[in-house]
């Protein structure tokens, strides 16, 4: 069901605020990828020589590339290491149409998005404010823009809109850095690797060869490329800021941290300090992490920052981040406690604990259960597949589901999902979203050299939901970096997703038992409040922005 609402009005609600229920039924995942059409397989080509980009393959992005209301799902794919060159069907991106009921088509060719080297990332989008989601593939030493003709198909635009790539880009995210209605696009590079250099790295006498630390690489800055609103972009990394920072990055989400009204950018980095990049309001960034406390966990030592989330945990109303990283390392949470400044709580949380063992990619914040907390999501696996030679650690790992038990703590319940929740895999990419309809959250991850996991939500109990899809209408038609707020609930409208990952849908919220939403308030990214009162859960809302007036124009 979906309901237009296009008028404002005033009130207030009434929302759980203490602990979720222990009452609350476990939450249950089911896989169904073999009864979905989904038989696309990651192919990452390892060779005896351990190219590093072997690893680090799986992205994948969940949008509505036809407009026919079902979210279709996009997997990035690679090609072998030598030449960067697909050799053939087995080596496509591949996109999959949903047709309902779980059930997805294989429309790739017919869409045009087979693609071109070896991809990694994607990030989807309405760059060009035409209606249709657009679609930046990222990869080894070159990228793709797909603009979606609004036909069924796509065509890559990269060389006449001025984005292109001689790095090794892993993520991307979409996000208005100046307010001026159009979509910019921020590029996550890696490092500086060629498959020229073979570089031996392991245990020669042994002969057990590993993929290289990333220490052996210099890194490269992140691009920042500008939307002209004519259909090009502009690379304004260097005067942006952008460009001074030189990091080994590995994935992006975006959020107003410090509640300026302006959307703040979080880069996870690879064994270096991570960045966090403070929009200034004039088309410049300050690198923050360090001074806001995001840049290094408690103890100082930099860790393997893999995927990100950068959502609010505690129902505080401010965007918190969390990261996944290596064995030995925990999968750090940083608070935001306001005033631009963020604490260290992934020991008081419970997760330094609970992930100590484990290797975490792609990540998901998320509201499973519908109970009005998000939980916590982990798509697992070591980054070397010899790791077992030379440490107490698994290469293979399953994947791990943490329930936020609404008091700042977060308990492993991996066990309790459901058959075959715990098998190991190679996991890399994950993503959260609704595929049937159902107000349920579902997971698709992602793993080296085999075919996606499709966990369809079937956690039983009366918790209700609801979903917003916002319209802008003033530009910005995803409206990318607005604010919803129900309750203590506070969520950002963003595309970025864990690892390298995509997700384009409503701003999804569990409400526990309510049976009446009595306000729900949207500020959009331009600045502008708009209430809206006495709504039903479980249904998607559909909220179009309203000219700005003098009594609703909120600049935090």
């Amino acid at each position: 069901m979906r309901v237009l609402v296009t008028a404002a009005a005033c009130g207030a609600i009434a929302l759980p605020l203490g602990p979720a229920s222990t009452a609350d039924p476990p939450i249950s995942l089911r896989d169904v990828a073999a009864a979905t059409g989904i038989t696309v397989r990651l192919a990452h080509h390892p060779t005896p020589q351990k190219h590093l980009i072997e690893t680090m393959a799986g992205g994948l992005a969940a949008f509505d590339y036809n407009n026919d209301g079902r979210t279709d799902l996009f997997f990035t794919n690679g090609a072998p290491p030598a030449d960067l060159t697909k050799t053939g069907p087995a080596d496509w991106n591949r996109l999959y149409r949903n047709d309902g009921g779980m059930k997805f088509t294989d429309v790739t060719e017919q869409a045009g998005v087979r693609g071109h080297g070896y991809s990694i990332g994607a990030a989807a989008a309405d760059y060009d404010n035409d209606g249709a989601v657009d679609l930046f593939v990222a990869g080894v030493e070159r990228n793709i823009l797909y603009r979606n003709t609004r036909k069924g198909t796509f065509e890559d635009v990269t060389g006449r809109v001025n984005i292109g790539s001689q790095s090794w880009s892993v993520a991307a995210a979409w996000l208005d850095v100046d307010r001026d209605g159009w979509l910019d696009l921020f590029v996550v590079n890696y490092l500086k690797w060629s498959a020229r250099e073979d570089r031996y790295c392991g245990d020669r006498a042994r002969g057990i060869r590993v993929y290289c630390h990333p220490r052996h690489y210099d890194g490269l800055p992140n691009t920042l490329y500008r939307n002209r609103g004519d259909g090009t972009f502009e690379d304004v990394s260097a005067k942006s800021g952008i460009g001074r920072h030189v990091g080994k990055g590995m994935s992006v989400a975006v959020a107003d941290y410090d509640a300026d009204g302006w959307i703040d950018i979080f880069v996870t980095n690879d064994a270096v300090a991570n960045f966090l990049f403070r929009n200034l309001g004039d088309g410049r960034f300050e690198e923050s992490a360090l001074v806001a406390g995001v840049a290094l966990p408690m103890h100082g030592k930099p860790v393997s920052s893999m995927g990100v989330e950068f959502r609010d945990y505690d129902n505080d109303g401010r965007p918190d981040v969390h990261v996944t990283a290596l064995a030995g390392e925990t999968f750090p949470l940083f608070r935001n406690d306001g005033g631009g400044q963020f604490s260290d709580r992934t020991g008081p949380s419970g997760l330094a604990r609970a992930t100590l063992r484990r290797s975490g990619w792609g990540t998901a914040m998320a509201d499973f259960d519908n109970d009005g907390w998000k939980d916590l999501f982990t798509a697992n696996s070591h980054v070397n597949d010899r790791i077992e030679a030379f440490e107490a650690h698994a290469y293979l790992e399953p994947n791990t589901l943490f329930r936020n038990a609404g008091d700042g703590t977060f308990r492993d319940v991996s066990a309790e999902a459901g058959g075959g929740f715990e098998t190991p895999r190679a996991h890399r990419g994950a993503i959260a979203v609704d595929l049937n309809g159902d107000g349920r959250l579902d997971l698709v991850t992602t793993s080296l050299g085999d075919r996606p996991e499709i966990w369809e939500n079937l956690t039983p109990g009366a918790n209700r939901w609801i979903a917003v899809k916002l319209a802008g209408t003033r530009g910005n038609r995803d409206a990318i970096g607005a604010r919803v707020r129900i309750g203590r609930q506070v969520n950002t409208m963003t595309t970025a997703a864990g690892y390298a990952s995509s997700v384009h849908a409503p701003v999804h919220f569990g409400l526990g038992p309510v049976e009446t939403i009595d306000e729900i308030e949207v500020v959009w990214p331009g600045g502008a409040a708009q209430l809206i009162k006495n709504i039903k859960p479980k249904q998607v809302l559909v909220v179009r922005e309203q000219a700005p007036s003098r009594s609703r124009s909120a600049r935090r």
